[in-house]
């Protein structure tokens, strides 16, 4: 089966006093979804925002919302999210102590259910739960901050991730988020990944719309040629 590659803007990396342009901006460019990276300052070594933030751009924003908890615990806030306007959820593996009650809480909110991999963790230890999740999102960076650079052995969970798939019949999505850019989007896109958060090529210049489409049609020519 043939699959689209996905870009999504990360706000993470927009300007926090223009969030609402910010997000227009991108959606204007053609990205397919908006990344949304909520973070504690517990689980991760930064704070962002929470529901109230996407709850206010959500009147003013089409494009679905990809939540992304970085924080611990989860279960208490998957409500509360939901009720904001998110569309997806992810959660991670490392922060879930009974990860599949977690994600069948976040598919009873209505949203599509995710599960995110840290680094230093391995592929296999998810695999009892593949069968449940919309998508599995391959952090290659470290979680907590923008701006770092891409992970090189994150291309071979993303290669796992695809065999998997096919090996037990299933149906997700394969996502990653981290150092994406110019000169990584072609590797990722080879090895499996499509659909691809990115947050300073696109925000980073001060330009998201031209930035975006630029990626957006980087993204393309690397499906183009896989």
């Amino acid at each position: 089966m043939t699959r689209r590659t996905l870009i999504a803007p990360s706000l993470l990396a927009a300007d926090f006093a223009r969030p609402r342009e910010e997000a227009a901006a991108a959606e204007a460019a053609g990205a397919d979804w908006l990344h949304l990276d909520v973070m504690d300052g517990h689980f991760v070594p930064n704070i962002s925002f929470g529901p109230l933030l996407i709850r206010a751009l959500r009147p003013h924003c089409r494009l679905p919302f990809d939540v992304h908890l970085m924080i611990a615990p989860v279960d208490p806030y998957i409500a509360a999210f939901a009720e904001a306007g998110a569309n997806w959820m992810s959660v991670h593996y490392e922060a879930c102590r009974h990860l599949h009650r977690s994600l069948e809480l976040i598919a009873h909110h209505g949203m599509k259910p995710g599960v995110v991999i840290n680094p230093a963790t391995p592929v296999e230890v998810i695999v009892p739960i593949l069968s449940m999740v919309h998508h599995v999102l391959v952090m290659s960076v470290n979680p907590g901050f923008g701006g770092q650079s891409f992970i090189p052995f994150s291309l071979t969970k993303i290669q796992r991730l695809k065999e998997l798939r096919h090996e037990l019949g299933l149906s997700y999505r394969i996502e990653v988020d981290g150092g994406i850019a110019h000169d990584t989007i072609a590797l990722v896109v080879e090895a499996g990944a499509e659909l691809l958060v990115a947050g300073n090529a696109v925000f980073g210049a001060g330009n998201p719309e031209r930035d975006a489409r630029s990626l957006l049609r980087a993204a393309r020519d690397a499906s183009a040629l896989s």
